[in-house]
């Protein structure tokens, strides 16, 4: 079959070289650009015609944390897309016998057309990015997860067609996901409204940068210690894990604390009827959702959990493609 030309592929020419941490440092048109190629890349996979732009490209790939979906979807990505990759174990690099970030960044930066990191700690990811001469991708960090929002808002797309108009419920702890969550729905105008108990609302800053954003692009973020409030109306309902990989001694805690906020029957009753429910995953079912939702027709997860893989590809060609 005939591969896509490339002319018939929009990249966004204004990431070519660039780093990706957050989705704050994108511009709304760079994040719909991406999410548009996404879905062409989809398509020309999936009709066995996903062109080779990362032909001669090798991306490292550090993970710190272990993972399933973030190691297969850009070892697959790149295999896709002509180019190799490499996994890269921190504990197996001298990182993990005391050598700094700066040399490591320095060295692989010879050896590399890009790196994708998953680490404990934002900071570091930052270290890495500054010292580096070719472009990082934050994997995942305590901060932000920008590649998964990118699949999400590629998911929604498919699904309802549009983002204008739409109300995305978060309901959970105010983690990375919703960090990336809040720039996300703002650059594409998408209404947010996220439920947390107290003591678990997001980050001030984050919030605050995705409300600038939002009221350019005419929608709103809205934070509340109400999930019925977050779940009204809402088309899109979405959760994740109450404890997170580094929390487990906060477990106990954390089931007392969340116990008001699991996503179930009575609570999506207030969602559209049409709604969908998202997760980025793992879940645990009868936790955070009950097997009821994850696993009904309203359920996209499995959707979700692909489209990392084609988000992805976007990312990767607009940063790293000639």
């Amino acid at each position: 079959m005939k591969l896509l030309d490339k002319s018939q592929l929009r990249t966004v020419t204004s990431l070519k070289g660039k780093d990706l941490l957050e989705l704050g440092d994108c511009t709304s048109l760079e994040v719909s650009q991406l999410i548009e190629l996404a879905v062409k890349l989809k398509k020309a996979t999936k009709e066995g015609a996903c062109p080779p732009l990362l032909e001669d490209k090798t991306l490292g790939m550090i993970f710190e944390k272990s993972s399933t979906r973030t190691r297969v979807s850009f070892e697959v990505a790149m295999n896709q897309l002509g180019g190799k990759s490499m996994y890269m174990n921190a504990n197996d690099l001298q990182l993990g016998r005391g050598e700094s970030i700066s040399d490591t960044g320095h060295v692989l930066s010879g050896y590399l057309e890009g790196i994708m990191i998953r680490a404990n700690s934002h900071e570091k990811v930052v270290e890495l990015a500054k010292h580096a001469s070719i472009p990082v991708i934050n994997g995942l960090t305590d901060l932000a997860h920008p590649c998964q929002a990118l699949a999400d808002l590629e998911t929604i797309y498919e699904v309802k067609g549009t983002f204008k108009g739409l109300k995305l419920a978060y309901i959970g702890d105010g983690n990375n996901v919703v960090h990336s969550l809040m720039n996300a729905c703002a650059h594409v105008g998408m209404d947010l409204a996220i439920a947390t108990p107290k003591g678990y609302e997001p980050n001030q800053d984050i919030m605050n940068e995705a409300k600038n954003i939002a009221s350019a692009n005419d929608c709103t973020i809205l934070h509340t210690f109400e999930p019925i409030e977050a779940a009204s109306n809402a088309d899109i309902i979405y959760t994740d894990v109450w404890t997170s990989m580094g929390q487990e001694d906060e477990c106990e805690k954390r089931l007392q604390d969340f116990k008001e906020f699991q996503i179930n029957d009575a609570l999506v009753a207030h969602a559209k009827s049409d709604y969908i429910f998202m997760h980025c995953l793992p879940a645990h079912r009868e936790e955070e959702v009950t097997s009821s939702i994850i696993d009904s027709s309203h359920s996209v997860i499995y959707q979700q959990a692909e489209n990392r893989l084609h988000a992805q590809k976007a990312l990767l060609v607009s940063i790293l493609a000639d």
